[in-house]
């Protein structure tokens, strides 16, 4: 009788389980979403740093937790017909949340589904972090290579960028079978090897990869640059060059060599973005105090063909948002509220910086230097300049944990592709080899602030070759491939032409950007 029992309790679980994956299976198509991925609130611009081998080790534990709860709880259905444990994705945030993550390290570290979700605005407090950051102080500069178009430009490049974003979290979602919008894909790097499948399944992450290493690096740099800078302006009478004041302000980064995580770091993030606002303001107030003396009639129509295509990339660089979009629209309470909230962003963000540029052009006119703050009276100065390079010295250490995480993920600990051994042992402390790739890679951003010591023309370059590229290229490219059988003939040419217009303006910035370098760099060593 016992064994009569049993066997038949065998055959109903055998049974539940079996049924309880068709379902599954039918429901997301195979795909599971890895919402244990997504990164805290205080550090969305590290929510591109991928777990792909943690992630398909979290989805076959996925599965087996769905069987198990399924064996524990007699594989009960829901009143919508979803199965408990099934982990599909629906575009308005409905539907029963995945199951926790197993996984440690990275992953869990940059905050996984037990998280609370985070509401519409506050994932525009974050978007409105990445647009207005301190890299505005270049824009007036770019009003004074392009005039009135430069002003458009900064209109036009926040229209396209919306654009893109939103397309771009669009690549992340497919159709089921009951034709809802199911969330098949999690990152800029999911839809880079979605496009480039089945032939080069991990060619386009590999591109994307390297412009964020790109990007997050130069990042790093702009933020030395910038600091030695604002430090040798503020103090011109003391017998200290900027190279010094670069290398000062680069011993004073060294211990970012040493982090480990982002807890300490990430409790700075409000108290920079919140001095950085008051700074904007208190540059905006001098420069409005001086509005009998605007100098209207240096605004003109026509631009510096030479220098005007490094305007574009400073001016794409300050909108650059993309790479975390998808990290962030995932960890929304409701998804759907996305679009709106890149509406009103990119539209506060266009408003700000038109205005701040234009003010403060206005005030300076010819004389506007690269730095916006380099312009004030040496009795301003110095305080704000102070407080700038204490927000982009403790912004500093965000893209270099990135960039860090992006190499040695890539590196060593791709598995059994890892170039290297791993870079921690087994009681998870750091190497020395892995110690020596970050103080190298510290003092790599020291040497390129050194050598080519032009805020402007970096930022330009990195505007132009990984900005424009990951803004425009990219979204418009992956939009086309994976949904142009549903994409109606207006959308086909704003894709085609953002395509077009973002590679000329790629191109042609970072040709200048590179001569401009070049001769920078020319002239360094003969002085």
């Amino acid at each position: 009788m016992a064994t009569l029992i049993r066997s038949k309790i065998t055959n109903k679980l055998s049974n539940a389980a079996t049924s309880v994956t068709n379902k599954s299976q039918a429901k997301v198509s195979g795909m599971f979403a890895r919402m244990g991925f997504q990164a805290a609130t205080d550090e969305e611009a590290l929510g591109f740093a991928a777990c792909d081998d943690l992630d398909y080790d979290h989805r076959q534990g996925l599965q087996m937790d769905i069987l198990k709860t399924d064996e524990v709880g007699g594989g009960e259905v829901g009143g919508d017909g979803t199965v408990e444990g099934d982990s599909h994705y629906q575009r308005d945030g409905t539907g029963p949340p995945p199951s926790s993550s197993k996984d440690g390290g990275l992953c869990s570290e940059l905050g996984g589904q037990d998280k609370p979700r985070i509401t519409a605005w506050e994932a525009g407090w974050n978007v409105t972090n990445a647009i207005q950051g301190m890299f505005v102080l270049g824009l007036p500069y770019a009003i004074l290579h392009g005039g009135y178009l430069g002003l458009f430009l900064i209109i036009f490049a926040a229209v396209v960028c919306c654009y893109t974003g939103k397309i771009l979290i669009a690549c992340l979602y497919e159709e089921n079978e009951d034709g809802e919008l199911v969330r098949v894909r999690d990152s800029y790097v999911d839809i880079a090897n979605a496009c480039c499948a089945p032939r080069f399944p991990s060619l386009g992450g590999r591109i994307v990869n390297v412009a964020q290493i790109i990007e997050l690096v130069m990042t790093c740099i702009l933020y030395v640059v910038v600091s030695g800078n604002l430090m040798y302006n503020s103090f011109p009478t003391l017998p200290v060059s900027q190279k010094s004041w670069a290398i000062i302000a680069t011993a004073a980064l060294l211990p970012c060599a040493f982090l480990k995580n982002l807890k300490a770091v990430s409790k700075f993030s409000l108290l920079c973005t919140l001095a950085h606002f008051v700074i904007n303001i208190l540059v905006i107030a001098y420069c409005l105090s001086r509005a009998r003396d605007w100098a209207w009639d240096k605004v003109k129509f026509y631009i510096d063909v030479k220098k005007f295509p490094i305007s574009i990339g400073i001016i794409v660089f300050s909108y650059t948002s993309q790479i975390f979009l998808p990290s962030l629209e995932g960890n929304m309470q409701k998804p759907s509220e996305f679009h709106c909230m890149m509406n009103w962003t990119h539209i506060a963000a266009c408003i700000l910086k038109g205005l701040f540029a234009l003010v403060a052009y206005l005030t300076w006119a010819d004389a506007t230097k690269e730095v916006i703050t380099d312009n004030l009276p040496s009795t301003i100065r110095a305080v704000v300049n102070i407080f700038l390079v204490a927000k982009a010295l403790l912004s500093y250490p965000l893209p270099f944990f990135a960039a860090v995480e992006v190499l040695e993920k890539s590196l060593f600990q791709d598995g059994g592709r890892a170039i290297f051994p791993d870079c921690y042992g087994g009681d998870g402390r750091l190497k020395s080899w892995g110690l020596s790739l970050r103080c190298g890679l510290v003092v790599f951003t020291l040497l390129m602030a050194i050598y080519v010591p032009h805020f402007a023309l970096l930022m330009g370059l990195t505007g132009s070759l990984t900005g424009a590229g990951l803004c425009f290229l990219l979204p418009s490219l992956f939009h086309l491939k994976l949904l142009w059988r549903k994409l109606l003939w207006h959308q086909v040419f704003f894709d085609v032409a953002i395509f077009v217009i973002g590679g000329i303006c790629s191109i042609s910035g970072f040709i200048h950007s590179m001569e401009g370098l070049i001769e920078a760099y020319k002239y360094n060593i003969q002085d």
